[in-house]
């Protein structure tokens, strides 16, 4: 720890807004209690430790524009973290969350939220959390989500939305809703058919990017899927897709099972 220390007393002597604690077997933040007086920090950077819970004082950093915590332990955030006025960018990938605190939506200005590869589903998530509507990026992917709320529709200034590897077997229709969508990733899902709506975002432009592979969609979508993804995107739009989709909706069939069953936590169990 004596190193970490050297660190922080280096960063406060030279007035440095931006810290790196990279891979310094960190566990808790009561290890490094001087990080939170420094009160100019805009980027912190701690990932590849071991910390497990977050201090709530960390939202005394209030210039703190970006955390990042990618590859802890982390199994529950305070309810201050979303009260922080400058943050931009929070990335809580590859950690142990089963839960986000209540109120977590509340971020005043968040444009980016990592929480890939997390132990995450749709009752995870509080009733504020897609009030976010400055947030340009969201990354689920790597989670347990069967099913995405419809509230989705609020993030407005949403571009970028990453769902892939998840247990996915439906998308709401508000997704269609979403103007600003340039990149979404579905792939590795439990999906067969996509709401209509989708077809109303610029998903097939040089600048979009749009992944679903690895889902047992039903025959149509599976044949235009063949012939390239502006087919599929075209084909959602087609008045013959929307009679397919509301047969698939009337008949109610059972979601499609899990291809395999993905070991992609077994390093990483549930809390």
């Amino acid at each position: 720890m004596s190193k970490v220390r050297k660190i922080i007393d280096e960063a406060k002597e030279s007035k440095n807004p931006e810290l790196d604690l990279v891979d310094k077997g960190i566990s808790s933040f009561d290890e490094i209690p001087s990080l939170l007086t420094m009160l100019n920090l805009t980027r912190i950077t701690l990932t590849h430790n071991r910390i497990s819970v977050v201090t709530p004082a960390l939202a005394n950093l209030t210039n703190l524009e970006i955390l990042n915590l990618f590859n802890n332990q982390v199994e529950e955030l305070p309810t201050s973290l979303s009260s922080m006025p400058k943050l931009r960018i929070l990335n809580l990938g590859m950690n142990k969350l089963s839960a986000l605190p209540r109120g977590f939506g509340a971020f005043p200005v968040l444009e980016v939220l990592d929480l890939t590869y997390n132990n995450l589903n749709e009752s995870s998530l509080p009733g504020n959390f897609f009030m976010i509507e400055t947030l340009r990026a969201l990354y689920l992917g790597d989670n347990d989500f069967e099913r995405i709320p419809p509230e989705i529709g609020h993030l407005k200034n949403l571009q970028i939305l990453v769902l892939r590897d998840n247990d996915l077997v439906e998308l709401p229709k508000e997704i269609g809703e979403l103007v600003r969508l340039r990149e979404l990733h579905i792939q590795g899902n439990r999906l067969s058919v996509l709401p209509p709506e989708l077809g109303n975002l610029d998903l097939t432009s040089n600048k979009s990017v749009i992944r679903m592979e690895n889902n047992p969609w039903v025959a149509p979508i599976a044949d235009q899927l063949q012939v390239g993804l502006s087919h599929v995107i075209d084909y959602l739009r087609s008045e013959t897709y929307k009679f397919v989709y509301g047969r698939h909706i009337s008949a109610n069939a059972p979601a499609p099972a899990r291809l395999t069953e993905r070991t992609k936590k077994s390093s990483k169990p549930k809390p």
